[in-house]
């Protein structure tokens, strides 16, 4: 056969067969999951992450794997997200691990403790710092698999109906605050409130709490805490760098192909990436906006922060004296901050500090 006739002969056989699909299309069956998260719709930044995530695994699997989500409330409340996972009401869930340190304090360390890792410096801890392992382990006990998917990077102090100067001004606060915080803030004075995200604006509006906290300015104008208070502090020393989690039923986890658990691992990562981006975008455009409608813009006093690192630290200790799992992963977690401080101090405190000086300077 001539060369230009075998070259005619081999293009038709390659227009006649079929494209391959993707071989995860070709071998992986379809799967419908639900995730529950513990945030209202209204919070584009959390939930809204949430479905991106889903519609990347959809897209990563030629939409064989689709899971459903549904924002708090909808199939279980906003703070029952873990215990529905844990029994398999749903695949998977995203929520905070520091709203169930009512179960165990060791949960803090998933999301964040007060005084404690940044979101870059959370996530070498996780990836690279033992952190991923330690939680894994622990989540194993509930019947859960853990994987890091979101970080609001450093929180806001919160809204306050009065002026917060001094400790004493934080005697008998009723405080919305989650996780691990509260518990802090309590030895000092505060009456710690735990509430889900959807319920925080009407118990602020009643007066069944005189302060809140959330993240930051994007989600507290959309969630209108300033109509309510007026004084906005920072910086949340209790949230340094917060990760959110998608939580998955480990027997669901079990039998999902490894092509899935793959597509799922780096959705998540995607996710993580998102969610602190988005945050960072959008934060400071919100705060100029709260500032221009009336916000008052308040730090909190030295007196305060060291009264509640103090506060922290001896919590830390008495909880590790009496908690194997929690002195497990508190001694991992303490040496690497220890490590991460000293080398954020040489090189990115100090590149921080002078240009944000002399950009200030010149503005």
């Amino acid at each position: 056969m001539k060369r230009r006739q075998f070259l005619t002969a081999a293009a038709a056989g390659l227009a006649a067969a079929p494209i391959a699909a993707p071989a995860i299309a070709q071998s992986a069956p379809e799967i419908k999951w639900r995730l529950a998260s513990s945030f209202p719709k209204s919070l584009d930044t959390i939930f809204g992450t949430a479905e991106d995530f889903a519609k990347r695994v959809a897209s990563a699997t030629d939409g064989k794997f689709q899971i459903r989500t549904f924002a708090a409330g909808e199939v279980v409340p906003g703070l029952q997200v873990l215990d529905a996972v844990q029994a398999g009401s749903v695949e998977c869930g995203q929520s905070a691990s520091y709203y169930y340190v009512g179960k165990d304090p060791t949960f803090a360390f998933d999301t964040t403790l007060p005084f404690g890792l940044n979101a870059r410096q959370q996530n070498a801890w996780m990836y690279r710092g033992g952190g991923l392992e330690l939680m894994r382990e622990f989540f194993k006990g509930y019947n859960i698999r853990q994987i890091p998917a979101g970080n609001t990077g450093a929180q806001m102090g919160g809204w306050f109906r009065k002026e917060i100067k001094t400790v004493a001004d934080l005697d008998r606060l009723k405080f919305r605050v989650g996780g691990y915080a509260g518990q802090v803030l309590a030895r000092v004075g505060v009456v710690p409130q735990q509430i889900a995200g959807s319920d925080v604006y009407p118990a602020l509006e009643k007066g069944t709490i005189d302060a809140v906290e959330w993240a930051g300015p994007y989600d507290d104008e959309k969630l209108g805490f300033n109509k309510i208070a007026k004084y906005y502090y920072y910086p949340g020393w209790w949230e340094g760098g917060p990760q959110l989690s998608l939580y998955v039923n480990l027997a669901q986890w079990d039998v999902l192909p490894p092509g899935y658990q793959a597509v799922l691992e780096a959705a998540c990562a995607e996710a993580n990436l998102q969610m602190l981006a988005r945050y960072d975008a959008l934060n400071m455009p919100a705060l100029r906006r709260l500032i221009a409608g009336g916000t008052q813009l308040r730090p909190f006093s030295r007196e305060i922060m060291d009264a509640c690192y103090d506060a922290a630290f001896a919590l830390y200790d008495e909880t590790a004296a009496a908690n194997p799992n929690f002195k497990k992963v508190y001694d991992s977690w303490k040496a690497f901050r220890e490590e991460q401080f000293l080398w954020f101090r040489v090189a990115e405190n100090s590149y921080d500090n002078y240009v944000f000086q002399r950009a200030a300077q010149k503005s």
